[in-house]
């Protein structure tokens, strides 16, 4: 299955660089050109995708990945989600990290702290 940050990720690539290839994209994501190959494909299925032969280019297996009208509503979809998971990521580090703080503030008070005998 084709995760949400995996699809924003690819279509946002494709929306400016059609040009790409599977194995640009593969590596740019970290994942195998087979798992990649699978993403386009479902993409395409989806009709979020078109992909067009370059009939001019010496390599004939070269293809423009371009998005249809479903597909850019699509990546607006994934593109709002996408950021509401980051800022929810991001109110939990902030969280962490707040509550990380006082704990160093906590422990140097305590380690200022005389020892009363």
């Amino acid at each position: 299955m084709l995760s949400d940050e995996y699809r924003y990720k690819i279509l946002k690539r494709l929306e400016s660089e059609p040009e790409t290839s599977q194995r640009e994209l593969a590596k740019e994501l970290g994942i195998s050109l087979g798992k990649m190959n699978y993403c386009l494909k479902s993409l395409i299925e989806k009709g979020w995708v078109k992909a067009n032969n370059f009939r001019n280019n010496q390599n004939k297996k070269a293809y423009a990945y371009l998005l249809t009208p479903r597909g850019i509503e699509e990546k607006t979809r994934a593109t709002a989600h996408f950021l509401r998971c980051k800022v929810a990521e991001h109110e939990v580090l902030a969280n962490e990290i707040e509550q990380l703080r006082g704990e160093v503030k906590q422990a140097r008070t305590q380690a200022d702290t005389p020892i009363k005998r």
